[in-house]
């Protein structure tokens, strides 16, 4: 038989399953049960997080001979004929490479004729934001009036490039990323039933690694059982991931912090020495340096050994949450400049070297009266906290750090105020005015009310260099 990769082999093939989105499952069996199916779903969310698999689940459900409690059965004929891929009445497409609107007009002919054995016409349209704005026309007036057979299940990483006609017409579910102990359970079950010896600690990267997505995560570890027997270890995980030694990235991070540019530049001569890739360093830097910034924060971080915590906790005595953001800001402007570069190398060192050169970035007089000041609005201080701990609980660490040397104030406007007092850095202001940092601010400011209200940011202006 052929091989058949980790992530198919164990893909859910129940809403019970299903890891990490039990808000959703949820919903879509009380829907099946109480035969409220709706005539189209937009399913959104990150990679890997299973939009795909609850909506081949979704398509079985709805047509099954026998469902239990909103489950599809998986044996009798409907389920069997769509578990082998053919049952004619369940369609998948891939919106990125059929994206014409030819494509869509073959589905509003097909709609029109009823199932040929199924109860309903299902049709999984993935990547579905690919479509051309003539398919997004075709498909809008099938979604207007669709015949009462026929159900669309849309599944899309990136739901804000979807028509509003689109939107408006689907029932929409946000998948969320799965948490690292969601991923880490789902891989014990994976290993145990694949035989596979496995340490704790293995798990716990591979998790880390796959940043959300339960797929990524099983092909890093299909990827780990195929280089050799024997059990694998933490050790090996990161060796095949490329990932720096933990004594590297400390070494670095300690001459940065310290504004040290002998050490700096002995590290990245021992690391170009070594062969290693210079952008995967970065971005584990980088990495670093964020958790060392949710350690100054939050006074917890998961991701590493105690051994290894220890170690943050030594360097973060040496600097402050301001450095951090400054080198954070900093390695993420050399990061951009090496992707261009012909010379690396030299890119490398001198970006590392200007860090270290940099003036040492202190709360300003200006920053602490302001901070006086708000202590003395009860209103506006209270506001803020609690936007801070609502960013903060939603893993939004370094948005929630941009924003603490900010007012946040309710105006005479209705508005929520977001005030800057200082200019910010190019890198910040851009980062700040993506739609996805808005909309996380807003989320964060509504939920703190407790009611609608939209947020407007004042004095956003960038350093004049």
């Amino acid at each position: 038989m052929a091989y058949v990769a980790l992530y198919r082999k164990f893909r859910p093939k129940t809403f019970g399953e299903v890891v990490g989105q039990e808000h959703i499952v949820q919903t879509l069996k009380n829907q099946i049960q109480n035969n409220r199916v709706g005539h189209a779903y937009l399913f959104s969310g990150g990679r890997g997080s299973g939009k795909t698999s609850t909506a081949k689940i979704l398509a079985r459900a709805v047509n099954c001979e026998h469902p239990v409690n909103g489950e599809p059965c998986n044996e009798c004929e409907m389920c069997r004929q769509a578990l082998e891929g053919s049952l004619v009445d369940i369609t998948e497409m891939d919106a990125a490479s059929n994206n014409g609107v030819d494509n869509i007009r073959d589905i509003r002919e097909e709609v029109e004729f009823i199932p040929t054995s199924a109860k309903y016409r299902v049709y999984i349209i993935d990547e579905v934001h690919m479509l051309s704005t003539g398919a997004f026309n075709a498909l809008l007036k099938t979604l207007e009036e669709p015949p009462a057979h026929v159900i669309f299940i849309l599944a899309t990483t990136e739901p804000q490039k979807l028509p509003t006609t689109i939107l408006s017409r689907c029932q929409r579910f946000d998948f969320k990323r799965i948490s690292i102990e969601n991923i880490i359970k789902r891989l014990k079950v994976i290993c145990e039933e694949n035989g596979t010896e496995i340490e704790e600690g293995a798990l716990r990267v591979i998790a880390l690694l796959a940043d959300g997505a339960l797929r990524d995560a099983i092909s890093i570890l299909d990827r780990c059982i195929a280089e050799g027997d024997g059990c694998i270890t933490e050790e090996k995980v990161k060796e095949l991931a490329g990932i720096p030694k933990f004594e590297y990235l400390v070494n670095m991070a300690d001459g940065l912090v310290s504004f040290d540019s002998d050490k700096v530049l002995s590290c990245a001569e021992a690391l170009i020495a070594d062969g290693k890739d210079l952008n995967v360093f970065l971005w584990e830097l980088i990495k670093m340096v964020r958790d060392l910034l949710v350690l100054a924060t939050c006074k917890t971080t998961e991701n590493y050994r105690e051994d290894e915590l220890e170690r943050l906790k030594e360097l973060l005595s040496k600097t402050d949450k301001y450095r951090l953001i400054a080198l954070i800001d900093g390695l993420s402007d050399l990061s951009n400049q090496m992707k261009w570069a012909t010379q690396q190398e030299i890119i490398f060192e001198a970006g590392l070297i200007k860090l270290c050169t940099a003036k040492r970035q202190e709360p300003t007089s200006e920053s602490v009266s302001v901070s006086a000041a708000t202590s003395r609005e009860e209103n506006h201080s209270d506001l803020k906290l609690k936007v801070l701990t609502k960013l903060k609980e939603n893993g939004k660490i370094l948005l929630r750090a941009k924003l603490e040397s900010t007012k946040i104030e309710l105006g005479e406007d209705g508005l929520v105020h977001i005030i800057f007092e200082n200019p910010v850095d190019a890198f910040t202001k851009t980062s700040l005015q993506k739609d996805e940092s808005k909309q996380a601010i807003k989320e964060a400011v509504i939920s703190s009310l407790g009611k609608e209200v939209s947020v407007k940011f004042v004095n956003l202006r960038g350093k004049e260099e």
